[in-house]
């Protein structure tokens, strides 16, 4: 089963006596790119959380927000009334300095740093095995989010293998007529000689039987058959991740090209490249999964 790493979930609930969200994105990365946003209540306890996060969240680039309720918060803030004043004389002296407006001077000050002091022992008391399970909840919607999200994605990569796979069903009708086109092609030209010299034909048929073996695919058909089953089977199992399956890929990948340089056929080359496009697709479909 495989989970795309487009992913969504939320969870809103109660911790202590305040009001938190959790809310969880991401989107494409090779690697897990964590962006974390606490509120300041949380803030002592973020390497924990980011700890665990990367374990439950794996890979991609992720941004996770935990918010409290802005007017419970506010009930449990309190002014630094003298830090609120320095800051506010410094900046009023600066502004006059530099000619700036000092309209929005007043609320600028309340966003800077100790201004807002928080009731430390109210908060302390807050139970963080709370907050965890809130966040628990949200990963679990996330996770389910990225398995339905999977489904599509497996079902639409299942498609264009089965594609592949048909096409060298068709790419088997036209063999034989291909090397009886190269055979008549090649006995047109030895009669043509023979016009103005002898020919040995034990040596021509010899020389036709190589050239023709330099063209057989029988051996890329089978080792591309066995790619494409080893592909469905792995795209089915629980271990299956994007990276193993882009290995995958790259080895059916080097097998249908190694037909199309031995087609030497304008309607084979074809069937080829229908194969090279039914892979692109694949290879793009697997950047998104996790």
């Amino acid at each position: 089963m495989i989970k795309s790493m487009t992913g969504y979930g939320t969870a809103k609930g109660t911790v202590g006596n305040l009001t938190v969200t959790v809310e969880i994105r991401s989107l494409n990365s090779k690697f897990l790119e964590l962006n974390l946003k606490l509120p300041y209540v949380f803030r002592e306890k973020e390497l924990e959380l980011r700890a665990d996060l990367n374990k439950q969240l794996e890979r991609g680039k992720a941004d996770v927000s935990i918010s409290v309720d802005n007017n419970e918060l506010s009930k449990k803030s309190s002014i630094n009334k003298e830090i609120f004043k320095a800051y506010y004389d410094e900046l009023k002296q600066l502004s006059e300095e530099v000619g700036a407006e000092t309209v929005s001077m007043f609320s600028s000050v309340l966003q800077l740093p100790s201004v807002l002091s928080n009731d430390k022992s109210e908060l302390d008391a807050l139970h963080f095995a709370e907050l965890k399970e809130l966040i628990n909840q949200a990963v679990i919607h996330f996770n389910s989010f990225r398995a339905n999200e999977g489904l599509s994605l497996e079902k639409d990569i299942r498609q264009r293998v089965d594609a592949i796979s048909s096409a060298i069903l068709v790419l088997e009708t036209m063999e034989q007529p291909r090397i009886d086109a190269v055979r008549a092609r090649m006995q047109k030209g030895i009669n043509d000689l023979k016009e103005q010299t002898s020919v040995d034909q034990n040596r021509f048929e010899q020389e036709l039987i190589y050239y023709i073996e330099k063209l057989d695919i029988s051996e890329e058909k089978v080792r591309l058959r066995s790619h494409c089953e080893y592909f469905n089977q792995t795209i089915a199992s629980n271990d299956a991740n994007g990276k193993k399956l882009g290995f995958i890929t790259q080895e059916i990948g080097r097998e249908i090209n190694t037909i199309g340089s031995k087609a030497n056929d304008a309607i084979m080359q074809r069937t080829v490249v229908e194969m090279k496009d039914e892979l692109e697709k694949m290879k793009e479909q697997l950047a998104n999964i996790l």
